[in-house]
């Protein structure tokens, strides 16, 4: 089928085709075509969740050197930033907890083929986008909000990605076309669906509606009631014309897509939360972006809590991923602070034993985290969320997760219906823009014990009407016909 051509019913102008297919032909003549070349997928642990998360990794070799079984998932994600990779994690921890035996297949992590070139250089741009985008505000106003609001939401973009996706399929060919697989990224979903996968779900990270995330042919699930109506209707995806809405068998809403540790542990995790608040302690976790976005905002809530993280009334962790250029700025930037630091780098079991041990045991200063190993640096975060009790993040798809939030400066507009998702269900702040509103938050938090409280109420309340539960519901409909 030519998916590029009709999506959902709708026609594509001659115009729009024409340009998806000279698009797909720029990243020929750019990266090569490897469609007639055979490539082959073995299995190894993954670094980091391998354990945890019973999880191998799929790889390129020579010859095929994996089976799969009955219970066998796939989970196709690509790495660009933390989030893709963040929500494959969350599936394949429900997955595990299932009975399933997961398999990460990272479409950007073939470097030497067509596949790998294309996404690893969307990648780039798109962190070049970001950092300008924070440096320079009339670029942020005129290009990258609209771009990531707008443009991203035009069903011509899915024309032009369809057509760019057929590029993928070779890695696919040692893949069985009825294995239930789960995509947290269109492009790892789109291209399962052109290489004849029959089971594909594609969950959709965002809450914003862009057919930028569509992938005809799979099952489409969101976690909001919000994102399923706009999805559904195809909402402002071409303003020139009504669409045809999609199917009700093409979309399911699921709720927020939360690993199988963090669910489990939510009520225990939200009475520790209340009592360190009855105590007039706070323990506040930072999650810092790669692309050195925001560092601003970041360097004022350091600035902001040091009095208090000195005092002992207050702990600061800081995940910096795998971006260790990201701290040393941080700290050139403060260097008041250093007396305060202590570092966790690259040493995963003793990020684990020390997060165990802060669970239940009192922790005092600032604990600055970051991993080479793209797993442990994305992982290190849902260790720490545990015995946590304010999340700072920006609202992408952190904005999800069961723990107390607060929602800093978006980067790109897609993201701000993250943290309008947050406010709702009560269990985040709204966005906080400025470095002023952020340091005046943190002030009611830190001064204020019963917003934890009632933000750990509003949490409980929402597990217990299956809010987060939702990786839970995309593996049961990815292993439906199984």
């Amino acid at each position: 089928m030519e998916r590029s051509k009709v999506i959902f019913g709708n026609e594509m102008s001659d115009h729009a085709y024409r340009k998806a297919v000279g698009t797909k032909e720029k990243f020929i003549r750019k990266y090569g075509d490897d469609s007639h070349k055979e490539y082959h997928l073995s299995a190894v642990p993954a670094p980091a969740i391998g354990d945890i998360l019973g999880t191998e990794q799929l790889v390129i070799t020579p010859e095929t050197g994996v089976e799969f079984g009955r219970k066998s998932l796939i989970v196709g994600n690509i790495r660009m930033g933390f989030g893709h990779y963040r929500i494959s994690m969350a599936i394949a921890s429900a997955a595990r907890a299932m009975g399933y035996d997961p398999y990460w297949f990272d479409l950007n992590s073939f470097g030497n083929t067509t596949c790998g070139k294309i996404i690893s250089g969307q990648n780039d741009l798109y962190s070049l986008g970001s950092r300008l985008s924070q440096q320079i505000p009339l670029f942020n106003k005129l290009v990258w909000e609209p771009i990531n609001s707008e443009g991203f939401r035009k069903l011509t973009y899915n024309c032009t990605d369809q057509k760019t996706s057929e590029l993928m399929v070779p890695v696919f060919r040692d893949l069985p076309k009825d294995i239930p697989y789960v995509a947290t990224h269109v492009w790892p979903a789109q291209a399962a669906i052109h290489a004849g996968l029959t089971n594909v779900v594609n969950a959709i990270p965002d809450n914003w509606p862009m057919a930028l995330h569509l992938a005809e042919g799979a099952i489409h699930t969101v976690q909001t009631p919000s994102a399923y109506l706009g999805y559904r209707s195809l909402r402002g995806m071409d303003k020139k014309r009504q669409l045809k809405p999609m199917p009700k068998k093409a979309i399911a809403y699921t709720g927020h897509y939360i690993d199988h540790e963090l669910v489990r542990g939510i009520e225990e995790d939200c009475r520790m939360r209340r009592e360190r608040a009855k105590d007039g302690k706070r323990r506040w976790l930072m999650s810092v972006g790669g692309a050195g976005a925001q560092k601003e905002i970041f360097v004022a809530i350091i600035k902001k809590l040091l009095p208090d993280i000195a005092k002992g009334d207050a702990v600061l962790f800081v995940n910096v991923g795998d971006h260790r250029n990201v701290w040393d700025a941080l700290i050139s930037e403060i260097p008041q602070m250093r007396s305060l630091v202590v570092e966790h780098f690259d040493d995963f079991d003793e990020t684990k034993k020390f997060t165990e041990y802060a669970y239940n045991s009192e922790v005092k200063g600032i604990h600055a985290f970051c991993h080479s190993d793209i797993f442990a640096a994305v992982y290190s975060t849902n260790l720490l969320m545990r015995c946590s009790d304010v999340l700072i993040t920006k609202p992408s798809e952190l904005a999800f997760y069961p723990i107390p939030k607060l929602m800093i400066k978006r980067v790109g507009g897609h993201e701000a219906w993250g943290a309008v998702r947050a406010a709702e269900v009560g269990d985040g702040t709204y966005e906080v823009t400025t470095p002023a509103e952020t340091c005046a938050m943190i002030d009611l938090i830190q001064r204020n014990g019963d917003i934890i409280d009632m933000m750990c109420r509003n949490i409980l309340a929402a597990n217990k009407i299956g809010i987060y539960k939702g990786a839970y519901r995309v593996v049961k409909l990815a292993a439906r016909r199984r």
